[in-house]
Formats: structure tokens, C-alpha cells, sequence
């Protein structure tokens, strides 16, 4: 199916489904995916780059911003949050953590009222700048799929292996003071099949969420094109039963189908 990258640092604004009027950024080449993950549903297709592709450098990204912002303003334009996302995984950056800073500092001068969100795969939670970034954020949203590690090997083909616990020790940092993403999917994929949404994958994902705590949930099941053709979005109503299972745990969560 056809995939798409972003061609610019900062895009948008767009209305996200899941955080309102976004203005997106991308630390990530503008011309091919750099990630540590190679999910087989993320809509930039699959990941052919590596870190040694040349990334937009701290400066590039304020000025970017700064520029932008200052359009925005003229045009009178309103702004909810400003997105960390893009071509891949944006704590892959070495400059992440002053990126951060230098937007917290933009948008209190620009936008104050925008909140800032970054999309991450959980896979950078080992670096202690990019904890503490995230703890400086209004939403931190971090990813995790499945609490078995082999459904985590079929999702998201992470290029070092990682496995469930390693992510939930390093989500545990956070004390609950993170957002919880899921993507629930089902299919096939190179003759195997792909289905997180089972009795087994659920009991064993709300166990996790039992475990972790976070203080918001996000689950969301496949909108666009997917590099891999075999998979089919989950129905809002069986996604609605997930949820309603996290909420008895007195966790907001939220939906998008």
C-alpha cells in the first residue's frame, strides 16, 4: 500500500484525531524513515534509513519553528498542541533534549496555551536526557503494543532486541506520569498471524497497564496505508471493550477508531 513521509521539519497545522490542531515536527530525514522500530502498520512505510542520515540540527529546528509560529500569529491561527513525530522515532535525535527546550521556550513566548507531545516508541527510555525531557513535556506518549514478546518481534521488528519487560522497566520511571499508546491490529504477516486484540494479548496488555499505572491511555487501531497489505483495522466496538476494561481501573482512555 502507499506510505507517505513528511518533506518539511515542522508541518501542519492538521487536526489530529487523538490531540486537537497539531503542529508537527520532524527531527528525521525528510526523505526516508530513521527508526529503531519497523512496524509493519506505521504509515511512513518501512524503515530503510539509519542514524547516520543527516538530521535536521538543533538550530534548523528552532528557526524552523520560529518561523512558523511567526506565520501562525499573523494569520491569527489557533494552536493545541505541537507534535513531536515524523520520519521515524524523534528521541533518536543526539540533540533531543535541547530541542525540547528551545520548543518550551517557544511556545511560552508564541502559543503559551499549546501543549507539547512528543510520539515515541519507548525505545530511547534507557537515555537519561530523553527521561528527563519527557518529563518536562505536557504529553509524553509512549508506546507499547503488546506485553508478549514475540507479538513485539511481529509488530514492531525492533532492529536490537528488546523485549517487554525491558520496556515496562524503563516505562516505570515515569511513576505514572505518561500516556500509554496502543495500536490493536490484526492480519497477517509474512505467513504469521497478527492479532493483539486476543483474550490472552488483552488479559496479559491489562496487566501491564495494572502494573504501570499511566495516568491516560491512548488506543487506536490502523487509519491509513500500511506497508505491509495483510492487516485490517479493528472495529470501534471491540476497541470500546478494551478500553472499558483499562477505565475499571480508573484510567481515562481514549479512542480513536
Amino acid at each position: 500500500m502507499a506510505t507517505f513521509l513528511f518533506d518539511e521539519i515542522i508541518f501542519g497545522p492538521v487536526r489530529s484525531r487523538r490531540l486537537g490542531v497539531s503542529l508537527g515536527v520532524n527531527l528525521l530525514p525528510t526523505t526516508t524513515k530513521v527508526c529503531s522500530f519497523d512496524c509493519i502498520y506505521c504509515e511512513c512505510g518501512w524503515t530503510h534509513g539509519d542514524q547516520k542520515e543527516r538530521l535536521p540540527t538543533r538550530e534548523q529546528v528552532k528557526d524552523s519553528m520560529v518561523k512558523r509560529f511567526e506565520s501562525m500569529k499573523a494569520k491569527g491561527e489557533q494552536l493545541d498542541v505541537i507534535t513531536y513525530a515524523g520520519n521515524g522515532e524523534p528521541t533518536l535525535h543526539p540533540e533531543f533534549e535541547g530541542v525540547i527546550d528551545d520548543t518550551i521556550e517557544l511556545r511560552n513566548k508564541y502559543f503559551p496555551d499549546a501543549r507539547i507531545a512528543v510520539l515515541s516508541n519507548s525505545t530511547m527510555l534507557h537515555k537519561p536526557s530523553v527521561v528527563k525531557s519527557l518529563l518536562k513535556i505536557d504529553q509524553n506518549i509512549l508506546k507499547l503494543d503488546s506485553g508478549f514478546d514475540e507479538t513485539i518481534q511481529l509488530l514492531n521488528q525492533p532492529h536490537r532486541p528488546t523485549t517487554a519487560e525491558e520496556v515496562i522497566k524503563h516505562l516505570e520511571q515515569f511513576d505514572g506520569n505518561f500516556i500509554l499508546q496502543t495500536m490493536f491490529v490484526r492480519g497477517s504477516h509474512k505467513g504469521r498471524v497478527v492479532n493483539n486484540t486476543t483474550e490472552a494479548e488483552v488479559n496479559k496488555w491489562l496487566s501491564v497497564v495494572e502494573r504501570l499505572m499511566p495516568k491516560e491511555i491512548m488506543i487506536y487501531t490502523i487509519a491509513r496505508d500500511t506497508p505491509a497489505d495483510t492487516l485490517s483495522k479493528v472495529p470501534f466496538d471491540e476497541l470500546e471493550a478494551i478500553a472499558n476494561k483499562a477505565r475499571d481501573l480508573g484510567i481515562p482512555v481514549q479512542v480513536s477508531g
